[in-house]
């Protein structure tokens, strides 16, 4: 999937990434892929149901992946982090 079809979730309000996926199939994507870690899962949820069920009714969630992701921290030890990557497609 290309890059530019990607949505990474951070702090942002909802509506500012439900925005982002609505101009992206505007702009002929036929593929939006969302992401969010830890925190920001339940906004990435919530902005894949606005998306489907108020702005654009044709569109779909086709796949959920989650996975669990180890980075390290700042003390040097290793951080488990969950994750999630929303696709949809029309």
């Amino acid at each position: 999937m290309a890059e530019e079809n990607t949505i990474f979730i951070g702090k942002k309000g909802t509506m500012a990434y439900v925005l982002a996926v609505v101009t992206q199939v505007n702009a002929g994507a036929k593929e939006i892929s969302i992401k969010a870690r830890v925190k920001a899962i339940s906004r990435a949820v919530d902005v894949s149901e606005i998306v489907k069920n108020k702005f654009i009714k044709d569109l779909k969630i086709s796949n959920i992946s989650t996975s669990t992701e180890e980075i390290s921290s700042d003390e040097g030890g290793a951080l488990k982090v969950s994750s999630i990557e929303i696709l949809m497609s029309k």
